[in-house]
């Protein structure tokens, strides 16, 4: 077989061990293709040259996806699933300070940077969202279960609100029971 060929769908081949068999199905990485001893078969593109040979080519009519389209699905895949951390602001008024811990006895105070701490709030936001949509999506969960699992959830956003004063965008806020009831 030639070095750049693309296999059509019903393109028929010969392969020495499993003998004749057509391409069912083409992919960007490889084939599968359903011979008539040993059934349906996977070949990745760059290992099929070396194991068979074309008995009638039938010509690839796929659309093929460019780069940017393929790009733009894994982006929403990622984003839909919070693989993709947003970029979040802190206010303005915070950049630069620091956030003081006073114990009540005489030892010595901590101080942590606001944006560090700004930026840990934030992940603990993250993952609460990606817990709460393996939630929604998990299938050994009852729709009842779920609901119950949210409650919490919900509970969690609501304890975290106090945080909110150090968000620039308001569409950033914690949301608890209370704010979900106004929208």
């Amino acid at each position: 077989m030639e070095e750049n060929i693309e296999l059509g769908v019903g393109t028929r081949v010969e392969h020495d061990r499993y003998g004749e068999g057509f391409v069912c199905k083409s992919s960007l990485s490889g084939y599968e293709i359903i011979f008539e001893r040993g059934g349906k078969l996977s070949f990745g593109k760059a290992n099929i040259l070396k194991d068979m040979r074309v008995i009638e080519e039938i010509e690839d009519n796929q659309p093929k996806l460019s780069l940017e389209e393929v790009t733009d699905v894994i982006t929403n895949i990622l984003e839909r699933y919070n693989g993709l951390n947003e970029d979040v602001e802190i206010a303005d008024k915070w950049i630069g300070g620091t956030l003081v811990l006073n114990p009540g006895n005489a030892s010595q105070p901590k101080e942590i940077p606001i944006d560090v701490f700004f930026h840990k709030i934030v992940m603990l936001r993250d993952k609460l969202r990606v817990l709460e949509q393996n939630i929604n999506s998990h299938k050994g969960l009852s729709e009842q279960d779920k609901v119950n699992i949210q409650k919490y959830i919900t509970s969690a956003y609501g304890s975290l609100t106090t945080f909110n004063a150090l968000f620039k965008d308001k569409n950033d806020y914690f949301v608890g029971a209370a704010g979900k009831k106004e929208e």
